[in-house]
């Protein structure tokens, strides 16, 4: 077993307290967006030594990898654990799949796309489906609404952009509507001016007021995103996918080509080791709306919120429908002794609460709130004992 330290990462919109409070370090004052646990280039942990995680990896693949993850992924860790905390509305967004991944990155290296650019799209040739945990209430958008239903919501609105978006839903309640009005609200010839989209939340502001919301989420997740973004067309958008409320303990997945929104709250995030965002709105970031269309699936559907599978009485495991990651959660208290975490391979394993001690084939590791550990493939059998609760992540 390694402890890792996470890599920090300061966006705008993070949080300057949530994670330092988890981590038990004093904040500075400063946006923490994101910590990141992994071995992906953009976000380097470090282990004891202060030597990257990756470089570690490199030297022994096999003992640490294990050759079915070598066989599956090469010899990379498949999947990046993270801590986020959106203290403000983040970028709405979609991520690309394996095959368009692999063709934008190839694309961007032939045209010499610096890494470091902030037009670079692809920071590799990786697809980036994720799964995000609540540790708090977590407010999020994801995925379009039925048609008929995102008319709805667009009903009692008089506003130019409001009966606009509304007229186009009615005469086509298919996909190929909501395609029409998400293509027209965010493209540079037809994307609505601020004033147009200040109307709209103006209108959305007097029905909250006035207790007349059709979808108090929605309109609460609208005000929210025009604080932070006045006039941004993406504001608009949302009133076209689904509002996420997220309890502690509950999940959401996000596969490629989901349209999505995190809007507030603490999680924590595994992912396919990938840092591939395209952006349609809501940033101050690079923004490629072409990039985004490319990529989007306009098909209707509830939000994916993966139900927890509990394997026993003390380990809950939530699924995704994908070979890079699965997440699961082991609470223990003294009276279980030493309990087994289910699980293979290698492991990112990160402490939520309370204070637990690891055991493997190779040693003992005390573990505290807000500590993470990497445990190798070679370890094979992960044991805990004492009070408290850990996220782990891991190979199925």
């Amino acid at each position: 077993m390694m402890r890792l330290e996470a890599a920090r990462q300061r966006y705008g919109w993070g949080s300057a307290t949530a994670i330092p409070r988890l981590l038990g370090v004093p904040s500075d004052g400063c946006p923490w967006a994101e910590a990141w646990y992994g071995a992906h280039a953009a976000g380097p942990t470090l282990v004891a030594g202060g030597h990257p995680l990756a470089e570690v990896l490199g030297r022994e693949p096999v003992r640490l990898l294990g050759d079915d993850v070598i066989r599956r992924f090469g010899a990379q860790l498949p999947f990046l654990v993270k801590l986020i905390a959106p203290a403000r509305v983040l970028s709405l967004q979609v991520h690309p799949s394996q095959e368009q991944a692999a063709e934008g990155y190839a694309l961007e290296e032939e045209a010499g796309v610096a890494m470091d650019s902030p037009d670079r799209n692809y920071k590799d040739p990786n697809h980036k489906p994720e799964m995000v945990l609540a540790l708090t209430q977590f407010e999020a958008v994801a995925g379009f609404r039925a048609p008929r239903r995102a008319a709805e919501v667009l009903a009692d609105l008089d506003s130019p952009l409001a009966r606009r978006m509304r007229r186009t839903l009615r005469l086509n309640p298919t996909r190929f509507g909501i395609r029409q009005v998400f293509t027209d609200l965010v493209s540079a010839g037809t994307r609505p001016q601020e004033e147009a989209v200040a109307a709209l939340v103006e209108e959305i502001s007097e029905r909250v007021e006035a207790g007349a919301s059709p979808s108090p989420r929605v309109d609460s997740n609208v005000l929210e995103m025009s604080r932070s973004f006045p006039g941004d067309p993406g504001i608009a958008a949302a009133l076209l996918l689904n509002p996420v409320t997220l309890q502690p303990g509950e999940a959401l997945f996000v596969p490629a080509g989901s349209v999505h929104a995190y809007v507030s709250g603490l999680g924590v995030e595994v992912m396919a080791s990938s840092d591939n965002v395209l952006r349609a709105g809501l940033t101050a970031k690079h923004v490629d709306v072409a990039g985004v269309l490319a990529c989007v699936s306009y098909v209707a559907a509830p939000p994916v919120r993966p139900a927890p599978e509990y394997l026993s009485r003390a380990t809950r495991a939530y699924y995704a429908p994908v070979d890079d990651f699965e997440l699961m959660v082991t609470s223990v208290v003294p009276a279980d002794g030493r309990l087994q975490i289910p699980g293979r391979g290698p492991r990112v394993v990160l402490a939520v609460q309370g204070s637990t001690t690891l055991t493997t084939a190779a040693g003992q590791l005390g573990l505290a709130r807000g500590q993470a550990v990497f445990v190798g493939a070679d370890e094979r059998t992960l044991s805990v004992e004492g009070e408290g609760t850990l996220v782990q992540a891991d190979v199925p």
